[in-house]
């Protein structure tokens, strides 16, 4: 459900949310801007927490701990079967976690493990071959070609597998940059990364080859320009990045420690009540709350994210008079300026809804540091401009 990008329209949408990573605590502000920060996402998964999450008895498909440290899982069963009676079971359960390890590094990596072995009857399991295989069945563009290493594709018997003191396969994907699309020199490469794996029939017993296909996942590569490592340093053919093309969830907290909790609660008081906002619309629903209407970021488009805070400005003023910076406040909006559901987004959009934002005056300082959270936050996720990328916001007490 948290795909974002040209991939989440290949194939059918998930009924049910993914699983996603504990927040990671944040440190209170202690002094001076630079003490405000958000901390780095996770970049690696072990083998034991993507087990946790979805070789679950609910049933958990997929694990979000990041942009960059995502999990799936299979479980294979093969049922064997001599002159039309069931003899046998033969079983295995194979988890797939992808990571970034390094943001300076457009690889991407692949740990596939094959465990849960389970053995029911006197079945021929030495002949029965298991092909593991990583494929990439579509990228946007079409044309983009990627270079790939590891130890897959691998095929070996169900026996030989079991055998293995760790039954650990790798498999490495790169896009070199150049071959992307996307404005202001995104240079984004979009892909569908399907893990496919392949239980094959024995000869002599009943039964067709049985194919599993995980969740797929959803890798993107950029080289944007307003991101980390844009120009990559001594090693070009290495600028730029790689994520996971899921949604990324901002935290706010209103607790008393947290340094942005004025405009938390603001934005908590938009969720839950947002016909008690400023301005007055009656039929105002506030974006960024689940996956149907996350945020975008807006940062190619300096005028409109300056009209943005324009029309947030006017609208404090005219609701909480030309004074209402009194006490050293600003004007707080949400939807943030710097996404295209930003106050203005009206003038640039006749199909959207007005007026569709709040405002409220809030603790300067609070809302400075919030915004600062939000910069960080946004770099560190890699979140790029426009349609094909998007967030949401979560507030904590």
């Amino acid at each position: 459900m948290e795909t974002a990008g040209p991939v989440s329209g290949y194939t059918a949408r998930a009924s049910t949310a993914s699983a996603t990573g504990a927040p990671t605590p944040r440190s209170p502000r202690t002094v001076g801007p630079a003490a405000v920060t958000y901390p780095d996402p996770a970049r690696s998964i072990s083998l034991a927490e993507c087990r946790a999450q979805i070789d679950r008895p609910d049933g958990g498909k997929f694990y979000v701990k990041s942009r960059f440290a995502v999990c799936t899982g299979i479980r294979m069963i093969s049922t064997w079967t001599k002159r039309g009676a069931p003899v046998g079971t033969s079983e295995t359960k194979i988890f797939i976690r992808g990571t970034v390890p390094k943001e300076a590094d457009r690889t991407m990596t692949f740990d596939y493990d094959v465990v849960g072995f389970k053995k029911v009857g006197a079945i021929p399991t030495d002949r029965e071959m298991y092909k593991i295989e990583g494929t990439i069945p579509q990228t946007w563009p079409s044309k983009a070609r990627y270079t790939k290493g590891g130890s897959l594709p691998v095929t070996k018997s169900f026996d030989a597998l079991r055998a293995m003191p760790s039954a650990h396969f790798t498999h490495t994907v790169r896009y070199a940059p150049g071959q992307g699309t996307g404005a202001g020199a995104a240079d984004v490469v979009f892909a569908v990364y399907q893990p496919v794996v392949t239980a094959s029939a024995v000869p002599g017993w009943i039964g067709a080859p049985s194919t599993g296909k995980p969740f797929l996942l959803a890798p993107r590569w950029d080289a944007a320009k307003y991101l980390n490592n844009p120009t990559g340093g001594t090693k070009p053919a290495n600028k730029g990045s790689a994520a996971f093309s899921y949604l990324s969830t901002l935290e706010y907290s209103t607790k008393a420690t947290a340094p942005e909790r004025g405009a938390a609660a603001h934005i908590k008081k938009a969720f839950t009540k947002p016909k008690t906002t400023q301005p007055p619309n009656g039929d105002k629903r506030i974006p960024g709350q689940n996956v149907d209407t996350p945020l975008h970021r807006l940062y190619l488009d300096a005028k409109r994210r300056k009209d943005n805070r324009s029309r947030a400005v006017s609208n404090c003023r005219r609701y909480f008079g030309a004074d209402y910076t009194k006490g050293g406040k600003d004007c707080d909006e949400y939807p943030f300026a710097t996404t295209y559901e930003g106050a203005a987004q009206a003038e640039y959009d006749p199909h959207s809804e007005k007026l569709n934002f709040s405002v409220l005056p809030v603790d300067a300082t609070q809302n400075q540091d919030a915004g600062r959270i939000l910069g960080h936050f946004l770099t560190k996720n890699r979140i790029i401009d426009g349609p094909d990328d998007g967030f949401l916001v979560k507030i904590t007490s």
